[in-house]
């Protein structure tokens, strides 16, 4: 018998994983009696959260009432023929024959006949024939990675869908759930002859947008405990308020936390060893540096414009949303997960928070000449002034070119520092980062290991937006707050003026102040 563990890697519904119960996340009562009322509907959720293993759980449970016929089916397989309507659509339909075969035993399937109907009512005509065979137990289908699909491909499903709302039940399905990632509001599709169809007029059946949540710090406690209670081995209690800063209860992230220091550990596969919360910060390190493919997925969502436009003043400052970005954006990034609203617009986790930076910057820490010996010092700490005098060169040379390269051109400065910082930092220092909403600034916590014990590090990055002694008077203090907080003495501020009519002259300068008896050092450029 294999021993259970934390699944990363598709539904949770096998014996040996660890879960929670997929029915007691989503509202049960409420998809019933839509269900009942012969709705149509759609559960939406960022990827990797749990949505098919409550799909399946979800199936499971109301065939297990012998009320309905209910099929689920991934059509995630036709993506592959992209536009092409006829060969997607009948991906589709021999998906939902395979699945309804593999519950039920009453469908016979003339294929030629099947076959010889049009891609843009093949599946019309499909569901129809499943309605037929059972007035006493109305079809439900579930299908899951809808926005998948593309243009004319997810216009035709949508439209075949609506085109047999009026049928239902008797000879179209009584409920449909579509589940993906986004809200079909928010599908953009242009058609062949560059029509612009929204999801919302293609699918104007819709009854709810029902949405699928990150786990509560309840149930992140609830899902570790079932590894102590099964093996014995204990977490400290910390462990518990560091894995809810880290993940915020992102499914993913939490489950593969839980594997990487229980399993990928090595030493901690010794189930007598106590799990630390320095474990779990390096497992965090480790997730991050292997860019498992849930982080990875990440970069090529931070692309898209609309992405973009909502993430960069986030990197730049900190600061709110500027006015005259859409709603729909900010919305389809929320659905994305990458931001909540929690005392205003903010990056979803400290994973997050981490990743973004080092995605957008990967390229740039690779490729950065630097020598990281010319800022260590023989004990294996920082040399600070070396390191940010150094960084300051770096930048009056170079931050044209670099600051170029990246698509996210706003955050540029900050960006350059992360990934020259990240770069001498690596193969055993820690940069966590924080961006100080409403105050136009992003702050960094550097830890470094050294012999004899670990270097605490606090720098600020402030945009220069008003005069240098304002900036700088705000900094002070701003910063002096945040040393207090992460219990260190050494804090330097650098601020960066983005003026294209100041020379290099003036906007390069370093000055030691104090500030409630703790000496800060600044950096210009």
């Amino acid at each position: 018998m294999v021993a259970k563990f934390f699944n990363t890697a598709g539904p949770v519904n096998r014996p040996n994983h660890y879960k929670l119960d997929p029915l007691q996340r989503i509202d049960c009562d409420e998809i019933e009696s839509l269900i009942v009322q012969e709705k149509y509907f759609v559960l939406h959720a960022p990827r990797q959260t749990g949505k098919t293993s409550c799909l399946l759980a979800l199936r499971d449970h109301l065939n297990g009432k012998g009320e309905y016929r209910c099929v689920y089916c991934n059509v995630e397989a036709a993506q592959a023929a992209r536009e092409d309507v006829t060969e997607a659509v009948g991906t589709i339909c021999e998906e939902i024959i395979s699945r309804y075969g593999d519950l039920f035993d009453d469908l016979t399937v003339d294929f030629d006949k099947l076959r010889s109907i049009n891609g843009t009512k093949r599946l019309s005509y499909l569901l129809k024939l499943i309605s037929a065979l059972d007035h006493e137990k109305p079809f439900i289908l579930f299908i899951d990675e809808i926005d998948s699909l593309i243009g004319d491909t997810l216009i035709s499903v949508l439209r075949q869908i609506r085109a047999g709302y009026d049928s239902r039940p008797a000879l179209f399905p009584q409920s449909i759930i579509l589940c993906g990632v986004r809200d079909v509001r928010d599908y953009r599709m242009h058609s062949k002859n560059k029509e612009v169809i929204t999801g919302g007029s293609a699918f104007n059946i819709k009854a709810r947008s029902l949405e699928l949540g990150n786990f509560s710090r309840d149930e992140l406690c609830t899902l570790y405990l079932e590894h102590t209670r099964e093996t014995g081995q204990v977490f400290a209690d910390e462990c518990f308020d560091l894995a809810w800063a880290y993940t915020q209860g992102q499914p993913w992230l939490v489950n593969a936390l839980a594997y990487e220091v229980t399993h990928e550990i090595r030493g901690n596969r010794d189930r007598s060893v106590e799990i630390t919360a320095d474990m779990f910060q390096r497992a965090k390190e480790n997730l991050i540096y292997r860019r498992e493919t849930h982080l990875d997925q990440l970069s090529d969502k931070l692309k898209e414009e609309r992405v973009r436009n909502v993430i960069a003043p986030l990197l730049e400052s900190g600061d709110t949303l500027p006015e005259g970005i859409p709603t729909d954006d900010i919305q389809y990034v929320m659905d994305l997960g990458l931001i909540v609203k929690r005392g205003g617009i903010r990056i979803a986790n400290d994973i997050y928070r981490e990743v973004i930076p080092r995605e957008l910057t990967w390229v740039t820490q690779d490729t950065i000449s630097i020598d990281r010996l010319w800022f260590v010092n023989e004990n294996g700490s920082l040399n600070m002034p070396a390191l940010l005098e150094g960084f300051q060169k770096f930048f009056r040379k170079h931050s044209e070119h670099w600051v170029e390269t990246f698509e996210y051109k706003e955050a540029g400065p900050q960006l350059l520092l992360q990934a020259f910082l990240q770069r001498v930092v690596n193969g055993g220092g820690i940069i966590e980062r924080e961006y100080g909403l409403g105050h136009k600034r992003t702050d960094l916590y550097v830890k470094m290991p050294y012999d004899g014990g670990v270097q605490e590090v606090v720098l600020e990055l402030k945009i220069q937006y008003n005069s240098r002694e304002h900036t700088i008077k705000k900094a002070l203090i701003q910063t002096r707050e945040y040393m207090d907080k992460c219990s260190t003495k050494e804090g330097y501020i650098l601020i960066f003026d983005r003026s294209k009519d100041r020379s290099w002259e003036d906007k390069i300068f370093s000055d030691q102040l104090t500030c409630a008896d703790q000496g800060i050092t600044i950096w210009g450029m």
